[in-house]
């Protein structure tokens, strides 16, 4: 039981980290598109690691409902979920918005960051 009660601590507090991560990548990007100095290879090692950890919030869930048989609200499971696939096809268009991939992953953090509130928002 003691554990069960951890882990719902650690996903009520990772959900922090994938909002704050998120958004702060996203805000990288959209400065990176404008200025040069911002480009690094640091911003995209940070974004994958807060991309990252989407996949660790969504298993947590995932632990959490099948181990402990935990009610959950219809949507929430649902915008994390979401938030995968939003993952998975930012990353898909990396190559074809190549001139604007800044952009791309700019617009994508901030639209992680508000899946992952409304997900936090709706649990």
């Amino acid at each position: 039981m003691m554990l069960s009660l951890m882990l719902v601590d650690l996903h009520k507090s990772w959900a922090w980290v994938v909002i704050f991560g998120n958004a702060l990548a996203g805000i990288w990007a959209l400065g990176a598109h404008k200025l040069p100095q911002l480009r690094s290879r640091a911003l995209w090692w940070f974004t994958a690691a807060v991309q990252l950890s989407i996949f660790v919030q969504v298993a947590m869930g995932v632990a959490l409902v099948n181990h402990n048989k935990l009610e959950f609200p219809q949507f929430h499971a649902f915008y994390g979920f979401v938030a995968i696939i939003v993952v998975a096809i930012i990353y898909s268009y990396r190559a074809q918005l190549k001139k604007k991939v800044y952009l791309l992953y700019g617009f994508g953090g901030l639209f992680l960051m508000g899946l992952s509130i409304r997900a936090m928002l709706v649990g």
